[in-house]
């Protein structure tokens, strides 16, 4: 009896252990669930994959953000964003940006004055600002690269900027806006196939601007023909291709835009000169017919970004004048 008696309180014993670890086993399977949930809590606010291919992850909403560009002003705040910091623009400065801490001109941003204003994210300008990555990301910071020549660049930036503010449809409205105001542009005009020509000219020379450039976009949104399609582009510049008077006599545009830096009178003058000097220029059916149009700087020149129907508008009414008059 007394061996019996052991028996049983070995095998009790033994229940009570196996009980006792498989407490153990469930409370380390709950702490585990609860880390994989707070783990899934800690997930990303947003992953923007940016045009230099990267995918960015952003912990949570940024609250500080700094901006490279002007051209990215007006888009993020239609999305429910605001700056601490961006750079100089005399035209493309919206009212809520004007008191902002300035981090430099565009085109020099100085590094020191924008972590100087503590941002959580930097949205830098593609083929302008991407040397302050390294630096920033050096420093803890996030960067996102947006490019925005394009009009779909525009689009894939709205649709960035929603992300970062977390107002997507915020954003899907803002291109469904954006859409239609090019629509009812294009109701407004005959379908017609244009041929044409976009120079660029600079105080280094001229250039031939081809469909990547804001005016090739734009022309293209038109539905017309740029003739320099397929032109082999610059080495530095892939939205441009090198300036020839036969290579332009051959292709004979039936309409040539023209967009410049600096002083579009002076870069006017010039051009209207070497027209009439040259009888090469006569021989061109866009020159002999007049057909011959300057295009805005503030359009043209710098992204239009959210203010792309406006310059479809603005090439439309060089050829359709009458097609927008109230």
């Amino acid at each position: 009896m007394r061996r019996k008696s052991l028996d049983l309180k070995f095998i009790a014993g033994i229940c009570l252990v196996s009980l006792f670890v498989l407490f153990l086993m469930a409370g380390c399977g709950s702490d585990r669930k609860e880390q994989g949930a707070s783990s899934a809590g800690a997930e990303s606010f947003a992953t923007i994959h940016d045009a230099l291919g990267r995918d960015v992850m952003l912990p949570k909403k940024p609250e500080r953000i700094v901006v490279t560009s002007a051209s990215f002003l007006e888009p993020l705040h239609e999305v429910g964003g605001d700056v601490v910091g961006r750079p100089d623009s005399k035209t493309k400065m919206p009212d809520y940006a004007k008191d902002k801490a300035s981090v430099g001109k565009v085109y020099q941003i100085d590094v020191e004055k924008v972590l100087a204003c503590e941002p959580d994210l930097v949205i830098v300008n593609k083929g302008m600002n991407e040397k302050l990555v390294g630096t920033l990301e050096d420093n803890g910071i996030k960067t996102v690269v947006l490019d925005m020549k394009s009009y779909e660049d525009v689009k894939d930036e709205v649709r960035a900027m929603a992300k970062i503010t977390g107002e997507m449809q915020k954003g899907e409205d803002l291109i469904a806006s954006m859409d239609q105001q090019i629509a009812d542009v294009k109701a407004k005009i005959p379908q017609d196939k244009h041929r044409v020509s976009i120079i660029h000219s600079t105080n280094q020379g001229l250039t031939v601007q081809l469909d990547g450039s804001i005016a090739g976009c734009t022309a293209k949104l038109l539905g017309w023909d740029n003739v320099a399609a397929g032109m082999t582009p610059l080495e530095k510049n892939p939205d441009a291709a090198p300036y020839s008077m036969e290579t332009l006599v051959e292709q004979n545009p039936e309409v040539l835009f023209i967009t410049s830096m600096g002083d579009i009178n002076e870069a006017k003058a010039g051009m209207d000169k070497m027209m009439q000097e040259n009888p090469a220029w006569q021989t061109i059916d866009a020159v002999k017919n007049g057909h011959v149009y300057y295009l805005p700087q503030d359009l043209f020149l710098l992204s239009p970004g959210i203010h792309y129907p406006e310059a479809v508008e603005t090439m439309a009414k060089c050829l359709y004048p009458e097609a927008f008059k109230k």
